[in-house]
């Protein structure tokens, strides 16, 4: 089985930015005027899942909350570290969870459409 998130945004030049340059995952592929959509799939080679941004001329209707997560468990310290500065360096704003488990035992940041992206850090 494989799996894809597909979520619509408004800024696809800001996703990007935020889960390649600071998050570290690759862009696998694109599409534009696809029935009136453009889109990027995100994601790491050889893994059967990704994560699919698209634009279109309708604006989403998000209504993220505290609990609305995508979770990351870094390999090592060092990812979880090297993860954290870059999102710290490049000023993406901190989040706290509603639920506690998250806030115990990683860090969360907001992507550019307000969703918490957790990063968990390893034991």
């Amino acid at each position: 089985m494989k799996l894809r998130v597909a979520r619509h945004t408004t800024d696809l030049g800001k996703i990007k930015a935020f889960y390649i340059d600071i998050l570290g995952f690759e862009l696998l592929g694109s599409f534009e005027a696809h029935d009136g959509y453009d889109g990027i799939f995100i994601g790491l080679p050889g893994k059967d899942w990704h994560l699919e941004f698209t634009v279109s001329a309708d604006a989403p209707v998000h209504k993220p909350d505290e609990d609305d997560l995508l979770v990351l468990y870094p390999d090592g310290i060092g990812e979880y570290d090297d993860l954290i500065g870059r999102s710290s360096k490049a000023n993406v704003p901190e989040v706290v969870a509603k639920n506690p488990y998250w806030q115990t035992n990683g860090r969360i940041f907001a992507d550019p459409d307000g969703f918490g992206v957790c990063i968990v850090k390893p034991v």
